[in-house]
């Protein structure tokens, strides 16, 4: 995926909410809006969601759980 720079101007107090809010969530205010951004598009249709897709590691030598 590219992404793209460009100027944002914000009010003081949403860019401190946000540096506050991304700290708890320990990314950066960039990563944290970007974050908002994309959830609020998924969640009103204006974009389709875009799993990541994991893999289990298996320890070979450790007894399979059911």
């Amino acid at each position: 995926m590219s992404k793209k720079a460009f100027p944002l101007r914000i009010n003081a107090d949403v860019l401190a909410a946000m540096q506050r809010w991304a700290d708890d969530d320990l990314r950066s205010v960039n990563a944290q809006i970007e974050y908002v951004l994309r959830d609020t598009l998924v969640k009103h249709g204006r974009v389709k969601l875009v799993q990541k897709v994991t893999t289990e590691v298996v320890d070979a030598n450790l007894p399979k759980t059911s």
